[in-house]
C-alpha cells in the first residue's frame, strides 16, 4: 500500500468518497476534508493514495459536475454516486444482517478509554442508512449515508463523558441493488435502548464475527428480521409532552438483577433507578440511591454469606463513602469491599452478609 501523507488525496475503501489528508489523530487515523470542506476521522488502513494523474481526472470531473449543476433547476433531484463494478456477493448475503458494533480504542485501561463505533452491512445490498440518538424527546441524526454492500463502516469516536447521549439510538435504512434486479426489502426502522453501564464491565466485551478484539455488538436484524420496530403512536407523542411538562419519578422495573453465580447486582445510579430527577436535588437524589441500598440490605441482611455488588460509579466518591459509612454504622456484620476491577473498573463495591 502507498505511504499517505499530509496534503495527499485519497479515496476511501469501505464507502463512496474521499478527500485531502489535513492530519493524523494517531497512527491509524487520518483526518481527512471532503469536497465540502468538512473534516472527520477514518481508518488509515480504510484509505487509498491516488497518484496525481487520477486525481486530475477527479478534479476535472468535479468541475464538469459543478458546470452541469449550474445548468440544472434548483429542483432537480439529488442523486448519490455510486461505482459502476458491480461488488462481490456472499452467498446468504440476500438475506440482510446488520449491527452497531463499539469497540474500547484501549482496553486495557477500560475506565476512561474512548470508544468507537462501527456500523456492519453483512448483505449483498446498498444501504442508506440514517443512524440518530434521543435527547430530550428528539432525535439527532449522527451519520447518514450510503453504506456499500459487504463492510464495515467506521461512524464515530466518543468517551465515556458522551454516554449518556447513547442511552437511546434508532437505525433507519432502506436496502437496494445497483443496475441489477433484486428482491424487495422493505424500509427498516429499529429504536435500540444501550446499556451504558455494559461500558464499564470487561466482560461486557465480547468475542464477535466481525472484528478480532472484543466488542459490544448490537443487531439491528437478523436475516432480514428487525430487533425491535419502532412504533410512535399519537398517544405515545402525547403522554411524552405530559410527562415532559410534568416530571414525575418513577421507578425503573427491573432495576435489580441476579447473576448466575448468585451474586446479586444492584446499580444505584440514578437514571437507572428513576425514570427523570427534573427537580431533584444532589442531596434528594443521594437520599433516593441510599433508600433502595439500605432497602436491599434489609432484604438480604439474614441471608449468610450473601454477596452483594452495589455499581455507584466512580464520580466524586459521595454515593461510595455514604455506603461505607452506613455499612459501619447500621450493617456492622457485614463484610465489605472493592468488587472485581476487571468487572467494574473502580465504580462498584461488594457487601458480604455474614
Amino acid at each position: 500500500m502507498k505511504k499517505i501523507n499530509i496534503g495527499d488525496t485519497v479515496r476511501f475503501l469501505n464507502t463512496v468518497g474521499g478527500g485531502v489528508v489535513k492530519g493524523f489523530q494517531d497512527k491509524n487515523i487520518l483526518i481527512v476534508e471532503d469536497e465540502h470542506g468538512f473534516d472527520f476521522p477514518i481508518l488509515i488502513n480504510e484509505c487509498i493514495r491516488i497518484d496525481s494523474t487520477e486525481n486530475e481526472k477527479l478534479k476535472n470531473a468535479k468541475i464538469e459536475e459543478e458546470n452541469l449543476d449550474d445548468q440544472s433547476t434548483t429542483n432537480a433531484p439529488q442523486v448519490v454516486d455510486i461505482d459502476d463494478d458491480q461488488p462481490e456477493e456472499t452467498p446468504g448475503g440476500d438475506k440482510i444482517t446488520t449491527c452497531l458494533i463499539y469497540l474500547p480504542t484501549d482496553i486495557k485501561t477500560l475506565s476512561n478509554t474512548h470508544f468507537e463505533c462501527f456500523f456492519v452491512n453483512d448483505s449483498n445490498y446498498y444501504l442508506y442508512v440514517n443512524y440518530m440518538s434521543r435527547k430530550n424527546n428528539s432525535w439527532q441524526s449522527r451519520y447518514n449515508g450510503l453504506i456499500e454492500p459487504n463492510t464495515k463502516l467506521f461512524l464515530e469516536e466518543f468517551s465515556k463523558t458522551e454516554l449518556n447521549d447513547f442511552e437511546q439510538i434508532s437505525v433507519q435504512y432502506i436496502a437496494f441493488k445497483h443496475n441489477k434486479s433484486y428482491g424487495f426489502k422493505s424500509p427498516v426502522s429499529v429504536e435500540l435502548r444501550i446499556d451504558t453501564v455494559k461500558f464499564y464491565k470487561l466482560h461486557s466485551f465480547k468475542e464477535n464475527d466481525y472484528f478480532e478484539d472484543d466488542a459490544i455488538v448490537y443487531y439491528i436484524t437478523k436475516k432480514d428480521m428487525p430487533e425491535r420496530e419502532m412504533l410512535i403512536t399519537t398517544q405515545d407523542i402525547q403522554q411524552a409532552i405530559i410527562e415532559k411538562e410534568t416530571p414525575t419519578r418513577r421507578p425503573r422495573i427491573q432495576k435489580i438483577k441476579k447473576k448466575e453465580d448468585d451474586i446479586l447486582e444492584i446499580d444505584l445510579h440514578i437514571n437507572q433507578l428513576l425514570d427523570t430527577i427534573s427537580g431533584m436535588s444532589n442531596k434528594e437524589m443521594l437520599d433516593y440511591q441510599m433508600s433502595k441500598f439500605n432497602e436491599v440490605m434489609n432484604e438480604n441482611k439474614n441471608k449468610k454469606n450473601k454477596k452483594i455488588v452495589f455499581i455507584h460509579g466512580k464520580g466524586d466518591g459521595v454515593l461510595k463513602n455514604e455506603i461505607i459509612k452506613t455499612l459501619k454504622k447500621q450493617y456492622q456484620k457485614a463484610y465489605y469491599q472493592d468488587a472485581s476491577f476487571q468487572e467494574y473498573g473502580y465504580g462498584a463495591t461488594m457487601v458480604i452478609i455474614k
